[in-house]
């Protein structure tokens, strides 16, 4: 079992960090999106934070929550009122192991501009 656990850890490394993963064109031929500026009224940090949760979920959805909230938990001692819906260039990655996955949630915090 430990080899597995390595050979994924090692698979996934290549897909998060990968720059041809990043750029390839999306599926329907259209070219990548650009980057977005961030929210009006919003500034953002400068570092991108990745956020994944504990382990493999039997369904996509329970990892993609487990990602949002293990991003924000990274997010919350940058920003106490960041957000998953003002995350600037917030992106989702989901690999499949038989039927379980395991999501990165991945993005810059925002937060309202103070006054």
């Amino acid at each position: 079992m430990p080899k597995f656990a390595s050979i994924c850890g090692i698979i996934l490394s290549a897909l998060i960090f990968s720059p041809a993963f990043a750029a390839e064109p999306a599926a329907d031929g259209a070219a990548p999106k650009a980057p977005q500026g961030p929210p009006k009224g919003y500034e953002c940090h400068d570092t991108e934070l990745s956020g994944s949760g504990p382990g493999f979920k039997s369904s996509q959805e329970e990892s993609e929550e487990a990602a949002i909230k293990d991003w924000l938990e990274k997010a919350k001692p940058i920003y106490a009122d960041a957000d998953w819906k003002t995350t600037l260039d917030p992106r989702m990655e989901c690999v499949k192991q038989g039927l379980y996955s395991k999501c990165f949630a991945i993005g810059m915090p925002c937060h309202p501009k103070p006054k």
